[in-house]
């Protein structure tokens, strides 16, 4: 429904909204300035005073946009208006691997370009030190005319490498405590259950 959506969100214009999940939403934005489609990640109205919220779309973001490959999705800005913190990506056309897998069984030559695809993004981010943490078919959009990308940072942990000093690395906050297990279960490695 139109009438529920904001117009704009930072400088976005809001066109409709693209899905929702337990903490924010997404919505498909234009960029007026550069003429482009966006995607725009914002947190629910009632986690927006929960600053671990907060802190978690921020550490997103930052995790996100330290990783320059083809199969992450790109952040373009992490902003914050009426006091709503939120990113603004890169639109990928296209549906989850979660949306594709409800239609049924994926050809085994699409499920491997997949799959590797996927695990070319996080051995990039384990380079940079960065642990996803919560990869599952929902966090991966299939493009309709490119490369799987993998989404949603917000679990992402940073390595304890004494190499990634000055890298941009630093900024990812721990926002569990220690021994609290994060992610989706179903897809949980079996040393994080």
């Amino acid at each position: 429904d139109r009438r529920m959506l904001p117009d704009t969100i930072g400088r976005y214009r809001i066109l409709r909204q693209l899905g929702a999940g337990g903490m924010g939403e997404v919505y498909l934005g234009e960029d007026p300035a550069l003429n482009r489609l966006v995607a725009i990640k914002v947190l629910r109205a009632e986690s927006g005073t929960d600053r671990t919220a907060d802190a978690r779309l921020v550490q997103e973001a930052r995790a996100a946009a330290t990783l320059d490959h083809a199969n992450v999705c790109a952040i373009y800005e992490v902003g914050e208006d009426a006091g709503q913190h939120f990113i603004a990506m890169q639109y990928v056309e296209g549906e989850t691997l979660a949306d594709r897998l409800a239609r049924g069984h994926l050809p085994v030559a699409d499920a491997l370009r997949i799959a590797e695809q996927v695990a070319d993004a996080l051995a990039e981010a384990h380079a940079r030190g960065i642990v996803h943490r919560d990869i599952k078919p929902g966090n991966i959009m299939i493009s309709a005319r490119g490369p799987a990308k993998v989404l949603d940072f917000g679990l992402a942990k940073r390595l304890d490498h004494p190499d990634m000093s000055g890298t941009g690395v630093d900024t990812i906050q721990p926002l569990t405590a220690a021994g609290v297990a994060v992610g989706t279960t179903a897809y949980m490695s079996p040393e994080q259950l």
